[in-house]
This record gives C-alpha cells, sequence and structure tokens, in this order.
C-alpha cells in the first residue's frame, strides 16, 4: 500500500509548474484530459491515504518540482464535504515545507448540503468544469 503516489508519466521535473493532487476516480479522468491536451507542465499525484496525512511522502514526491507554482487540490465531492474540508490546512503544510513561491488552489464543486447534483447531466458538467478547473485555476 502506497499512502501517497507520484507521477506515473515521463514527465520533465524542471517543466512542471502545477501539481495536482486528488484522490479517488476523479484521478482517471484528470490524466485522460492531461494525455489528451498533450500537457507536461502538470505533474498529478493521487493521495491514497488521508489520516493520518502522508506529509513526508508528498514532499518526497512533489521536491524535484523546482518550478511549482500552484498546487491544486481537486475532488469530486462539493467544497464543504471530501478532503478540503478537513486536510487542506495539512496541504498547506505540506507545501511551507518545500520553502518555494506557490499557492495552494481549490478545483471542485461549490459548497452544499447534498453530495450530488441529482440529474445526470448537471453531474457530468459539474466534473467536466472541476477536471478543467484543476488545469488552469490560479
Amino acid at each position: 500500500f502506497q499512502m501517497a503516489i507520484g507521477e506515473v508519466d515521463d514527465l520533465a521535473a524542471e517543466q512542471v509548474d502545477r501539481v495536482i493532487m486528488c484522490s479517488g476516480r476523479v484521478y482517471y479522468d484528470l490524466l485522460e484530459k492531461r494525455r489528451n491536451d498533450n500537457l507536461s507542465n502538470t505533474a498529478i499525484v493521487r493521495l491514497e491515504q488521508l489520516y493520518p496525512f502522508p506529509e513526508d511522502d508528498l514532499l518526497a514526491i512533489l521536491k524535484p518540482y523546482k518550478n511549482l507554482r500552484h498546487l491544486v487540490w481537486c475532488q469530486e465531492e462539493p467544497r464543504n464535504q471530501g478532503a478540503w474540508y478537513c486536510r487542506r490546512h495539512c496541504m498547506q503544510d505540506s507545501l511551507a515545507g518545500l520553502k518555494i513561491n506557490a499557492q495552494l488552489h481549490y478545483a471542485g464543486r461549490s459548497a452544499s448540503a447534498a453530495p450530488a447534483a441529482g440529474y445526470m447531466s448537471i453531474h457530468t458538467q459539474q466534473q467536466e468544469q472541476l477536471v478543467n478547473d484543476a488545469f488552469t485555476v490560479s
């Protein structure tokens, strides 16, 4: 079992200025978009364990990305649910440990009382938007 899984494609670390962190199935949507759009400046990292937070593993994965400017957490759950709500401070602490000038961003659904949109068409639209946001939010 790996608590954090780094980039699987062969990307030049010096070209990477954005790292998208995620957990769960959204990883495959992100990977598909990155490959389809031939984006070489974005690495995707999977956090497989959220508590206790794998800070040392994450720092080891992020260390080669010296030109990192944007660290993005992408999740399918609404903003007030899922890992962003309870693990954001851990992500910020990890970023501070890198001692670089990068910003932490959120890409996902807006806050909501319900965990799902309720309509497949709305879900699909929101899913596409959050994946696009992960690659463009700044």
